[in-house]
């Protein structure tokens, strides 16, 4: 990090085209060569690809699982900068208020270090500190990598492997919150809130007064980290009771509160005074109304093995980059879902259930909103931390305990809803008439065009042809028979064995018309002609 701190725009930028260059981009891509760019690339780039293995619905597998591997290894600050940086942000009030800090860090990464210390009150606290200037650090590695796409072609080299474009925005919004340290600590009061009355589950107290955008401070967590099986052995801790109020817990974040911790590894995780302590809420997913919703239909419709029901779920709340074949997509949920759920849940592999639900996803260019894919990612680890605990231990277990609640019906809710959406119905229809008015105004005027797109409706398209075809030559016949019948019952000449020659010949013409209706139809759809 103190590389780029020290290095010119025009410099970094010139390392960043030589690091490409170095690894010949121009001539493709694979996984590995991916990770390893980035990794050059230094700490941005690195967060850059992790944020992209969260994101399986976009990305294929094997780049996904590549990217996994990426670590933030940065060597922390000294201890003189904590203490400037301290200094710049508190001025004498840190005095005033604290009676030490540890010199040695508890942790380091890309963004922030963190430390321990005592206040004056004999509180211990944890300061999570921002590295000076690494907002504009970022921000100039963000504006030079768009730069060095541009130059380089890029955005055309790698478009069958990432959208570069999508994952540098996405990249720098996350980047962005987690840099603001006042957004964490509004997370973990939120958190902490929402499950004040539960009696096994805690979060750190926020010091709102000496928190800042680029200092955090919060309550130090003295307890065991949840993996430490011998220390919560010589505790009396019961582990599998542990990971059952676990997964029941942040099943329950996901379902009922929609507000979940997107990184709940061992690290995050401590067991003090018979409760689960959360920490570090730098990176919480956050599910609307209808995706929450959404979640839930999903939930149920895995729960009562509704394919077409879970079918729907995706593609209402998924972005489909380009035309789906319908019937494909659903004949491959179908397999996934028996593939899965006929094997009793406690069996299930959670993390592969996840990898192969977004394989499908990739494969027919689904993308799936942020908040879904970063609780994709958080299941597998949730996963994991559940399996060091319990080896028996099964994540689908735990949400299938909530099928009664998923699938029973709440009548009051459901006649609300409906008296609601009828009353809305009657509402609009009101204004049916006036805006079919409108509309057909505007059509009559060129200011609406309609554009019909049939997802794979190629052949259905052709039947219709065929039959709209064939009805316009039987209508042409039924006109030449009739046309020609008036024409007999006048005088007109000439004749043709005592008929008006006109009407003579319109007969013999329907009667062409008709066998060769006849012969196209009988013969030759056999044989899987157009007509």
């Amino acid at each position: 990090m103190s590389d780029t701190k020290t290095m010119s725009t025009s410099a970094r930028f010139a390392q960043i085209v030589s690091i490409l260059r170095k690894h010949h981009i121009q001539k493709g891509m694979d996984p590995v060569k991916f990770r390893m760019i980035l990794e050059d690339l230094g700490p941005t780039f690195v967060k850059i690809g992790q944020i992209m293995s969260t994101r399986q619905d976009l990305f294929s597998q094997r780049y996904c699982k590549e990217l996994m591997k990426l670590r933030s290894h940065v060597t922390p600050m000294p201890f003189s900068m904590v203490e400037q940086i301290i200094q710049d942000t508190y001025g004498d009030l840190f005095h005033e208020e604290f009676e030490s800090i540890d010199e040695i860090c508890l942790g380091s990464a890309s963004i922030a270090q963190v430390h321990a210390a005592t206040l004056k009150t004999k509180e211990r606290v944890v300061l999570k500190i921002q590295r000076p200037k690494i907002y504009e650090w970022m921000e100039r590695d963000v504006a030079l990598l768009r730069k060095a796409v541009k130059i380089l072609n890029l955005s055309d080299i790698v478009s069958s492997v990432v959208d570069l474009d999508m994952v540098i925005d996405e990249f720098w919004y996350t980047a962005k919150q987690e840099m603001d340290f006042t957004i964490e600590a509004q997370f973990a009061k939120r958190f902490k809130n929402e499950y004040k009355d539960c009696k096994f589950i805690d979060a750190p107290k926020i010091y709102d007064e000496y928190t800042r955008k680029n200092i955090l401070v919060m309550e130090y967590v003295d307890g065991v980290e949840i993996t430490d099986s011998k220390k919560l052995d010589e505790l009396g801790y019961d582990r599998s009771e542990i990971a059952d109020k676990l997964a029941f817990n942040y099943i329950s974040q996901i379902i009922e509160n929609g507000f979940f911790h997107a990184d709940p590894h061992s690290g995050n995780l401590r067991i003090r005074d018979n409760q689960i302590v959360w920490i570090d809420f730098g990176m919480m997913g956050i599910l609307d109304a209808n995706e929450r919703e959404t979640m839930k239909s999903a939930v149920r419709a895995i729960a009562l093995k509704d394919t077409q029901k879970l079918v729907d779920c995706i593609l209402m709340i998924g972005d489909c980059k380009k035309e789906i074949d319908y019937s494909a997509f659903c004949n491959d949920m179908d397999k996934f879902v028996n593939q899965y759920l006929s094997v009793p849940y406690a069996q299930i592999d959670v993390a592969k259930l996840v990898q192969d639900m977004f394989s499908i996803c990739h494969v027919y260019s689904i993308s799936l909103p942020k908040g879904i894919s970063m609780l994709a990612r958080s299941m597998m680890t949730i996963e994991g931390t559940l399996t060091a605990l319990d080896p028996n231990m099964n994540t689908m277990k735990i949400a299938m305990s909530h099928k009664s609640s998923l699938t029973q019906i709440d009548w009051q809710k459901e006649i609300k809803s409906g008296f609601k959406r009828s009353v809305d119905a009657l509402s609009h229809s009101i204004d049916i008439p006036v805006q079919a008015s409108d509309v057909l105004k505007m059509v009559q005027r060129g200011q609406i065009k309609v554009n019909l797109n049939l997802m794979g409706s190629q052949a259905p398209l052709a039947k219709i042809d065929q039959m709209v075809n064939r009805l316009i030559v039987c209508v042409l016949i039924a006109a030449l028979v009739v046309g020609s019948s008036l024409i007999c019952t006048t005088k007109m000449k000439p004749t043709i064995m005592g008929i008006p020659a006109l009407g003579f010949f319109g007969y013999i013409f329907a009667l062409g018309m008709s066998v060769w209706l006849f012969f196209k139809m009988l013969f030759l759809h056999r044989r899987n002609k157009s007509f």
